[in-house]
């Protein structure tokens, strides 16, 4: 049973549960998961057996509450403590050599159970998958004291906790995060303290916004391949980094709502879409005027 730590509220339990549906889809149904839930609030036991029957036999669920714990550690009113919860994860799970992490924003498309099953970090802290810095990102990722093709989004992370456990990591992670300059608190933390001791993934475990954008697609070959490129636009997992889909209409709009429409309506009964995004959907799964906006949309973000 592969462990699998997310961290979500109840108002994010329908995005969360959608993650979860695209996990099982992409993966056998041989492999089974040990979900270990971070939440701040209480998630209601109505919602907790939605999950248990999504699953249908093979997610397990354990919910652990953290509210509080990390009070202290942000300045900036753009994030809440959930979003730094995987910091924790080496001290509140000492019964665990290792994890994955994968935050709610996403639609997986690879098998994350191989992948933890074959991946060996050694003495790393982390399996991760690197950006490809885009226009001045590079200044920043120098500013942090990172090297700019090595820095990474900690959106999907595969944790080494028995190692971070005993190099004290989670001590130095919360130290780090202490200065108020960061401009992605935990994540600037984990690529400053990690630095020199994470495993590279392919970019296919986390496609972040800018690898599905052709106006990037020199920054990622860059750091990546041509290959690599069209096997992420075929069937690299979706990290909705920027708008999220069911907000506003975004990169790979359209597969975050396939994987919503095929949730239970249990589930889906949980949270009624309001704004744009539900009415661009009844229009965008129409197969002719999806052809139309996606061409219309990659001619203009060529040129831009």
């Amino acid at each position: 049973m592969t462990p699998l730590a997310i961290a979500f509220t109840p108002n994010y339990f329908v995005p969360a549960a959608t993650m979860l549906k695209s996990l099982l889809d992409s993966s056998s149904d041989a492999d089974s998961y040990r979900v270990i839930c971070l939440v701040t609030e209480d998630i209601p036991d109505r919602m907790k057996d939605k999950l248990v029957r999504l699953g249908a036999g093979r997610l397990e669920f354990e919910y652990i509450s953290l509210a509080g714990r990390l009070k202290d550690v942000y300045t900036d009113p753009r994030y809440t403590e959930a979003a730094s919860f995987r910091l924790l994860l080496p001290e509140i799970l000492p019964e665990y050599k290792s994890i994955v992490y994968i935050d709610c924003d996403v639609i997986v498309r690879q098998d994350i159970a191989g992948l933890y099953a074959n991946l060996d970090l050694k003495d790393n802290y982390l399996g991760v998958v690197y950006e490809a810095p885009i226009e001045n990102q590079a200044e920043r990722f120098k500013a942090l004291g990172c090297n700019p093709r090595e820095y990474f989004n900690s959106g999907f992370l595969v944790m080494n906790l028995e190692q971070m456990r005993k190099d004290r990591l989670t001590e130095k992670l919360l130290d780090a995060c202490k200065v108020d300059y960061l401009e992605f608190p935990d994540q600037d933390a984990l690529n400053q303290v990690c630095k020199g001791r994470v495993i590279a993934l392919s970019p296919v475990y986390n496609g972040i916004r800018t690898f599905f954008l052709p106006q990037y697609k020199k920054d990622f070959v860059s750091q990546y391949s041509e290959t690599l490129w069209e096997e992420v636009q075929k069937s690299g997992t979706i990290h909705y980094t920027g708008g999220k889909p069911w907000n506003l209409f975004t990169v790979k709009f359209g597969q975050w709502w396939k994987t919503y429409d095929s949730l239970p309506a249990e589930i889906k009964e949980e949270w009624t879409p309001v704004g744009r995004a539900p009415k661009i959907w009844r229009l965008y799964r129409i197969r002719p005027v999806q052809m139309v906006i996606d061409a219309g949309l990659n001619i203009l973000r060529s040129i831009r």
